[in-house]
């Protein structure tokens, strides 16, 4: 894999992370079994980040995804869905 997956968009606006899409370096995907959401989600009463919406996913935890490969999301991009910042490209093999 030569580029990290890009994060398209973030519903998560009570992330300081989401200043009008994705500030974060990278992010990780976590969550258990079944669910895939954004680790790096942090709530603070500030923003912080990258100067523009440009976050990609750095690595993701969640094995049974069939877009993971070696700990590495291999799709193009992913929306982040919902106030838990949810992963919309989640699929189980």
């Amino acid at each position: 894999m030569a580029t990290l997956t890009k994060v398209s968009a973030c519903a998560a606006t009570s992330c300081a992370f989401n200043n009008n899409g994705c500030t974060a370096p990278a992010i990780t995907v976590g969550g258990e079994s079944g669910s895939a959401t954004c680790a790096t989600l942090i709530t603070l009463d500030a923003r912080g980040g990258l100067p523009v919406a440009d976050g990609q996913v750095g690595a993701c935890q969640r094995l049974e995804c069939k877009h993971n490969t070696d700990l590495m999301c291999a799709i193009d991009a992913v929306d982040m869905v919902g106030d838990t910042a949810q992963c919309a490209s989640y699929e189980v093999e």
